[in-house]
């Protein structure tokens, strides 16, 4: 169990006693001669038999290599002599196809071994009665080898001291069926280093052979009861796959598994929920059964029992008696040991030989010496505690699978194939329980266990239904040798499935009751529960069969049978009950369904029309009689359709079914009906509406799948099913197309392919609707194995994760789409999905939305699934954000250390997961008084008494007064009652806001008292409450509360305030009423809730936002989430059919009309059951609606929290009654538990952000806006939270004085994303960026300057040289005169202007010169 990470690095041999005594042999021997002889003796005998034969010394001078290994298993089990010693066998493969050896060791196994060519589970042979099986598992981790070589010296020990007639040996093997396995990963042995002691010396991945040759450590992939994470896949763990098929055929009741790193005993469990690395003592139902085995075997062992080993690197590690729990050394999650205890009858404990994991071989010797003992004493330790056999005390024969359970002590175990059971216990006095479904239980009291062999005591069970006078069995405990039945030596029961027994028609109460009872004899595959009533209120049953039922475990497909959709077709409902039977019986016995049940979560609906049976008649062939439901009509064209408008209501069980496939990942599914004898696939109609072969994208998928079923159904497959009645009828191998056929428009197999992930078909089961009784039996033989086979056809095709690549969570609705093939699929809660698909090969894209595509190439073969992983990357999360300065820092990251924050987003995780929220309120179950309404002087009494009672986590405000001065009072639910605390989400409940529906008033007290009582004593309440400010409202409107009666179900008296207001019409900015003005002002203004849930009467549904007419809904896709969720959680809602009544003039169930009448609604005719009116709602989808859809009107207070409050709120509508009696208050709390704890749930996901400057310093009152809509505001200390339906958004961040910043943001549908943003103060200057503005002012101003210098420059040189000419001109003015003179008389140009003047001058300037 060294863990992977362990460093052990070499050292020196530790000192030998038998080199001690070789050096004192010749002292010994020049004393005495006599003496010398004895020890002579002694020594010889010493030799033999630790070395096993004095010929194999050389045995311990190497270790054994592939070949090898066999070889010296071969020579080992022929070194017995004697004849049915020794077995060679091998359970299966290794990754690199190298046998996985075992040898099996006991007296009397039947000649005519396979040989050790013989491969699989059951290559072992047949088992012994009443011998307990021991197994020792050695070289798990490749490079961990003492254990491979110390196993095969063992193996030789027991056959050689056999054969000698070792009194010890022979009577080990005489009673003990022992398998030795040498080596579990012999590809890792075989690239493991001779003297690598674990250091590890930074070589390449895997090269130290600890691994299997995929790179899977095998310690690590067990499934495992705390497991946070999937195993690997049993396809990369082939030798895993070999161990647990090899566990799951035999019953052993002791192992070891040897491994090297340290010297010490390890035992379960070896890990915890918490996964803490280390310290935590994690301690099964037997955990003193575990450390006696363990010290057996440390006590034994000259350093183990030191509990110092010394290795290495840990040389001040130590273990009390050399004994270890597994999760107090280190946490080791999917380890060996653990699955042998929690999911068989194995006691398992993990042994560590050696600190060096690959010693010198020269070290070989002393290790065989040093454990020797140890492992012959842990193998006799097999006879401790408890044994017997559980036989039929009618029969006297042996009964398997029988429950063994010991008072006190929450760990069973069941017999093996022959009645036997070995329970290993310490010594003490026990209470003993034998159970058996079919059986009456037995208890033998005060069983005395003493030190040294088992107490013997047989159970005799009388079965519970039997002929004939039946003694009562009692159990006899005694100490002698248990008497095995009688059973020839090497007969090998040839196993045949238990096949039903039950074959008669069965009426709804008697299938209710066969429901009931498989659902209670086998808790732990079975979970019962219903879709829904039909018309008549029967209920509309699904029995689940899994492995783990009630939970949708990640990777594991769902299937579904559904029959007597037809009421008149009944050899599906009563085919589907001997399937229940069937799969419940032999699971744990026959191989087949147990595989099928362990990989499958499998759904089956009996009955869809229990109303149309019970007006049906047996021995109908033709007719319609109970065909359709109550209400008339048929129910196989009353779901949508692609080509045609379906008109006819959708009826309740429709409903029920339709919202059951949108809750399950179901990936295939048969309809079973009666009337010919054919498997009918998609599609059922066309365009046209006429009979024609509508083919769907998956043709070839569908064809598949319904060949799978006819093959196995021999006069189906012949294609000619009903000759007497239609004798032109044929379908060549027993399957055709739906519209081929003829044309069904509104037919159930198509909506599920169209509008959910599943496959369906529709299979036609014989010929007579309702056959007689007698003839069930043969309609069970011919589909029994035809429902197995197609059943296994959901493990066909492509399976596999859709991965976030930032986090590794899966990605929920990511869609899987096939090249060629228009039909995707969709991914469920945990990224998970199935495509069935018929072998080929494929390019298949897996997308979503705000993630790059990923497309792959995949071969598909008909040898089952293959999986396929995604990992996309968001194609709008900037991973250099942090880098580029100036932008925000927007990233899925915590922005806070506290350990308890991990912990608690586990529980929103878990919590948010299916049946999460079962689970909360089943270990929590408490009993309110949720007996009568309180009047307001009640109410106000019982929350004073809350506060009193809760003092640390209440506090009751008053918000203001109603019209009639009564308080509204607030309770706030907090760890921090009163305190200011911006960074934790706030919910709001508010109730009674029409006095006449006072059903959530009464909910809101029941909540507030639920979370009270469980503070401090349930985990999840407490975490909650410690997590959440919950601010309750119990009665927005008092004064109407006073004036509305019990039982008034549609009376609107009380429905206004005292001063006859709507209050709901009343939240606006100019609100006028003081109930209203106190909401506003104390509550909705203060802009620091995350979500509010307002609870009113009067229908069974939710709405959303907004109740004005033609209102856009910016939010709608959050908005709606919301509603759904809760909708979801209760029992009925989300059918979306309320069953309310109204003016729409639809038929409802007379017995639910009584009901309303005797509950006060307008009289209704009672004299004619059969004509009787009253009226229901429309159907609405989900059970949610927009306010404006439902109920259209101003001034609602959901509109004005949304549009003033930023927060969103949902009204949920609890009951159709306003004012029910108060004996229902019980089951509205029941119903509406679920849905206001999810909301407690909710308020943990969506956004949770915090706002800062460069500096750290958080920003309060900045202004964030969503998806170019939602707007919140961050409180006090930079926070904000706002939720988000699942996906991707945009975020865009604004405060003053700040530059703006735009992000995106992924939202999960189990966890909150957290986002840090961090602003830049704003550098902008008229709208442009401040460095920009800079420069180009910088730049104008130079350009300025310039020019100003060049203009007086200019002006200068102009002002100077006028100066100059001036002065020339005086000082040559006689020579100036004498040439004008000369030139005056042929020259026109003056030499002034030829040799002075310059170039700039104007001609006036030059003028004037000449003037001079």
């Amino acid at each position: 169990m060294a863990s992977g990470g362990d460093a052990r690095p070499p050292w020196g041999l530790l000192p030998r006693p038998r080199s001690l005594l070789l050096l004192l042999l010749p002292l010994l021997l020049l004393r005495s001669p006599a003496r010398a002889a004895h020890i002579k003796k002694a020594e010889a005998t010493t030799t033999t038999t630790s070395a096993g034969a004095p010929a194999a010394e050389g045995q311990f001078d190497r270790y054994y290599h592939e070949e090898e290994l066999g070889k010296a298993l071969r020579e080992a089990a022929a070194a017995a002599g004697t004849p049915g010693l020794a077995r060679l066998f091998s359970i299966g493969r290794s990754v690199e196809g190298r046998p996985l050896w075992v040898l099996r060791l006991t007296a009397g196994l039947p000649e005519g071994d396979a040989g050790p060519d013989a491969e699989g589970p059951d290559a072992g042979g047949p088992l012994i009665p009443g011998r307990p099986q021991v197994k020792l598992v050695g070289n798990m981790h490749g490079d961990e080898t003492v254990s491979r070589q110390v196993l095969v010296y063992l193996a030789r020990e027991l056959a050689v001291g056999y054969r000698r007639g070792d009194p010890r040996l022979v009577r080990l093997l005489n009673t003990t069926d022992v398998y030795v396995l040498p080596s579990l990963n012999p590809d890792g042995f075989e690239r493991a280093r001779e003297g690598d002691c674990g250091l590890g010396d930074g070589g390449p991945p895997g090269a130290s052979g600890r691994d299997n040759s995929h790179g899977r450590d095998l310690n690590r992939s067990f499934p495992d009861q705390f497991s946070t994470g999937e195993p690997p896949a049993l396809d990369e763990v082939p030798e895993v796959r070999a161990l647990i098929d090899w566990i799951r055929k035999n019953k052993f009741v002791l192992s070891g598994n040897l491994h090297g790193g340290s010297v010490v005993a390890s035992y379960p469990f070896d890990d915890s929920p918490e996964h803490k690395a280390t310290g935590i003592y994690s301690k099964t139902s037997d955990d003193e059964v575990f450390k006696y085995l363990a010290k057996a075997y440390a006590s034994n062992h000259p350093i183990m029992k030191t509990g110092e080993p010394h290795c290495p690197g840990d040389e001040e590690e130590t273990f009390k008696d050399g004994i270890t729990n597994g999760a107090h050394w280190y946490d080791v999650e999917g380890g060996m040991q653990d699955y042998n205890y929690v999911w068989a009858n194995c006691f398992e404990i993990t042994l560590e030989l050696s600190c060096c994991k690959y010693p010198p071989a020269s070290q070989l010797r002393q290790e065989w010496e040093n454990n020797r003992e140890s492992l012959i004493t842990l193998i006799e330790k097999v006879h401790i505690g408890i044994k017997g056999f559980v036989k039929d005390s009618v029969t006297g024969s042996g009964l398997e699978n029988a429950t063994i359970s010991v008072a006190g002590i929450n760990h069973n175990i069941t017999t093996g194939r022959f009645g036997d059971f070995h329970r290993l216990l310490v010594p003490g006095t026990y209470n003993l329980t034998a159970v058996l479904t079919g059986y009456m239980p037995l208890t033998v009291n005060n069983i005395v266990v003493r030190e040294g062999p088992a107490t013997e005591v047989d159970f005799s069970l009388r079965p519970t239904v039997a002929s004939g006078n039946l003694d009562t069995a009692e159990a006899v405990a005694t100490v002698s040798t248990v008497a095995a039945p009688n059973i020839p030596p090497g007969t090998s029961s040839s196993h045949q499935p238990i096949q039903p027994k039950d074959f008669r028609h069965h009426h709804f109460p008697d299938m209710e009751i066969f429901l009931r009872r498989f659902a209670n004899e086998y808790p732990n595959i079975t979970r019962l529960y219903s879709l829904g009533k039909s018309v008549e209120s029967r209920e509309l049953y699904v029995m689940e069969i899994s492995d783990n039922p009630g939970v949708h475990e990640p990777g594991e497909p769902e299937f579904k049978y559904i029959g007597n959709m037809h009421g008149n077709e009944v050899v599906g409902r009563e085919l589907l009950l001997n399937l229940i039977e069937y799969l419940c019986k032999n699971f744990g016995v026959d191989s087949e369904v147990t595989d099928l049940v362990r990989s499958t979560r499998i759904h089956i609906m009996p009955s869809m029309n229990p109303d149309g049976y019970e007006k049906s008649q047996e021995g109908d062939s033709v007719s319609v009689i109970g065909r359709n439901n109550s209400n008339n009509f048929d129910l196989n064209r009353n779901f949508p359709d692609q080509f045609v408008q379906i008109t006819d209501p959708t009826q309740p069980e429709t409903i029920a079914v339709m919202s059951w496939m949108k809750s399950y990942p179901f990936v295939l599914s048969a309809n079973l009906h009666g009337g010919s004898l054919v498997v009918n696939y998609p599609f059922d109609d066309d365009e046209q509406g006429l009979a024609t072969y509508s083919k769907s994208p998956d043709d070839a998928v569908f064809q598949q799948i319904a060949l799978s079923y006819s093959k196995e159904n021999y006069q189906m497959f012949q294609g000619r099913p009903c000759k007497n009645m239609y004798p032109n009828e044929y379908f060549p191998h027993g399957i055709t197309n739906g519209a081929s056929w003829y044309n069904v428009p509104g037919g159930m197999q198509d909506w599920n392919y169209l509008q959910t992930n599943c496959f369906e078909v529709t299979i036609e089961l014989g010929c007579v609707k309702y056959p007689f009784e007698k003839d069930l039996p043969k309609f069970w033989e011919q589909n029994r194995r035809s429902l197995i086979q197609f059943m296994k056809q959901v493990h066909q095709g492509v399976k596999g994760f859709v991965l976030d690549a930032t986090d590794g969570r899966g990605i929920l609705n990511a869609t899987i789409s096939v090249a060629e093939i228009n039909h995707p699929v969709t991914t469920y809660k945990t990224g998970d999905y199935w495509r069935l698909l018929v072998p080929g090969t494929y390019k298949i894209t897996a997308s979503a939305r705000g993630y790059n595509p990923v497309t792959k190439n995949v071969t598909v073969k008909s040898d089952g699934a293959i999986q396929v992983n995604f990992t996309l990357v968001r194609s709008s999360i900037d991973s250099n954000n942090e880098s580029k300065k100036g932008k925000g820092d927007n990233t899925n990251t915590d922005y806070t250390t506290d350990p308890t924050t991990k912990e608690f987003e586990a529980l929103i995780k878990d919590l948010s997961a299916e049946n999460g929220l079962e689970n909360l309120m089943l270990s929590s179950s408490s009993n309110l008084a949720l007996y009568r309404y309180h009047s307001y002087k009640d109410l106000s009494e019982f929350l004073r008494g809350l506060v009193m009672n809760y003092p640390h986590i209440t506090n009751l405000t008053n918000l203001g007064q109603s019209a009639e001065y009564r308080h509204i009072w607030s309770l706030e639910i907090s760890n921090k009652p009163n305190m200011s605390e911006p960074e934790e989400p706030k919910i709001r409940f508010v109730a009674g806001i029409h006095g006449n529906a006072p059903v959530g008033t009464e909910l809101l007290l029941a909540l507030a008292e639920f979370l009270c009582l469980h503070y401090k004593k349930n985990t999840a309440v407490t975490q909650l409450v410690d997590r959440t400010r919950i601010v309750i409202v119990p009665s927005l409107n008092p004064d109407g509360r006073e004036r509305a009666q019990e039982k008034d179900c549609t009376s609107k008296a009380g429905q206004t305030n005292a001063h006859g207001k709507d209050l709901d019409t009343d939240f606006t900015n100019n609100a006028s009423q003081p109930e209203t003005k106190a909401i506003i002002e104390n509550l909705i203004q203060k802009q620091d809730f995350s979500l509010s849930v307002a609870l009113d009467g009067g229908s069974v549904l939710v709405t959303y936002p907004y109740d004005k007419p033609v209102q856009t809904v910016e939010n709608k896709e959050t908005l709606k989430h919301l509603a759904s969720l809760y909708a979801n959680n209760h029992p009925s809602m989300h059918m979306g059919q309320p069953s309310c009544p109204n003016k729409s003039g639809k038929c409802f169930p007379y017995s639910v009309i009584i009901a309303f009448a005797e509950e006060g609604f307008p009289s209704v005719d009672l004299t004619n059951s059969v004509s009787l009116t009253a009226f229901v709602d429309e159907n609405i989808p989900g059970g949610v609606m927009r306010g404006a859809e439902w109920h259209s009107h101003l001034g609602s207070m959901k509109d004005y929290s949304v549009t003033y409050g930023h927060c969103p709120e949902i009204t949920v509508y609890t009951s159709c009654c306003y004012f029910p009696s108060a004996a229902q208050l019980p089951s509205l709390w029941a119903e509406n538990k679920r849905s206001l704890l999810s909301m407690l749930v909710e308020v943990h996901k969506g956004v949770h952000g915090f706002v800062k400057d460069k500096t750290g310093k958080p920003i309060s009152k900045a202004v964030i806006v969503l998806n170019e809509g939602i707007k919140v505001h961050t409180k006090e200390g930079g926070y904000f939270h706002v939720l988000l339906a699942p996906g991707v958004h945009n975020i865009n961040a604004i405060a003053d004085g700040y530059q703006q910043q735009h992000s995106q943001v992924f939202v999960h549908h189990d966890a909150a994303s957290s986002v840090v943003i961090v602003f830049d103060a704003d550098n902008r200057i008229f709208g442009l960026p401040r460095e920009l503005v800079v420069t180009v002012s910088g730049a104008t101003m130079s350009a300025l300057i310039l020019t100003a210098c060049i203009i007086w420059c200019i002006c200068s040189i102009k002002s100077n040289r006028h100066k100059d000419g001036f002065h020339r001109l005086r000082q040559h003015h006689d020579e100036y005169e004498d040439e004008i003179r000369m030139m005056s008389t042929g020259s026109k140009k003056s030499l002034l202007s030829h040799e002075f003047q310059d170039e700039t001058d104007t001609e006036e300037e030059t003028l004037y010169s000449s003037k001079h």
